[in-house]
């Protein structure tokens, strides 16, 4: 630790990630976490309070926002979007499953670049389109597929999805993380430009891009192996 900026206060996101990793309640968590943040940052334990009921006060509209896109998505699904999206795909003939999200993830991560962070999304988005075209293209070139690789090519639809808003947000200027970093090493004497700050996000964003692309692209190469694999378990059942 130096004299002039203390790292303590950082100990909330090993929080954060010990409790995740451990799969405690989130809300749980981040409570935890922020109360560790305060306390490490020497602040009164009435200012700790008065900080968290201020972010509750600001997110308590929130399952609103979230639950309000569902009834429109169930009625779209009730009058065939699903089918339609792995109709399309299906026509598509280089489309595979790997390919379709890695130009998925390109699309997602640009658009929260530009701050276009609520095109997408697990419930708009993954689950009735991506997700489907996804099973789609893999049916196209290899056949039936058998549940368990539908599960694990829509868990991965919707990490492709977690991938590209995560780091394509920390490049957009206005982003929440972006002031509070600029804040944060204001208020510690360190003058800097938030453009600065989100121009350094961009590699991140490319390696981030490249990793998760080449994890697509091998899963879509191990396609057939874990077919067969999944097919042979399912004979070997009684």
């Amino acid at each position: 630790m130096t004299a002039d900026v203390s790292l303590w206060p950082l100990i909330g996101v090993a929080v954060v990630i010990v409790g995740f990793v451990l799969r405690f309640n989130p809300v749980l968590v981040v409570a935890v976490a922020g109360i560790a943040t305060g306390l490490a940052a020497k602040l009164p334990p009435d200012l700790i309070l008065a900080k968290l009921g201020t972010g509750f006060v600001k997110t308590r509209n929130l399952p609103l926002t979230l639950l309000l896109p569902l009834p429109i998505i169930g009625l779209l699904e009730r009058h065939g979007l699903r089918e339609r999206a792995q109709t399309w795909i299906a026509g598509i003939r280089s489309a595979t499953a790997g390919r379709l999200l890695v130009v998925y993830l390109f699309i997602r991560e640009t658009a929260a670049a530009l701050g276009l962070t609520s095109l997408g999304g697990h419930a708009p988005m993954v689950r009735p389109l991506v997700a489907p075209m996804t099973e789609a293209a893999a049916e196209k070139t290899h056949g039936p597929v058998p549940q368990a690789v539908r599960d694990k090519w829509k868990a991965m639809a919707a990490a492709t999805d977690n991938v590209g808003l995560f780091f394509g947000e920390d490049i957009f200027v206005a982003f929440g993380s972006i002031v509070l970093m600029q804040t944060f090493l204001a208020e510690n004497g360190i003058v800097t430009d938030p453009l600065h700050i989100a121009l350094w996000g961009i590699p991140t964003a490319i390696a981030a891009f490249v990793i998760h692309a080449a994890r697509l692209i091998r899963m879509d190469h191990r396609l057939p192996q874990d077919i067969a694999r999944a097919r042979a378990e399912e004979e070997a059942k009684p």
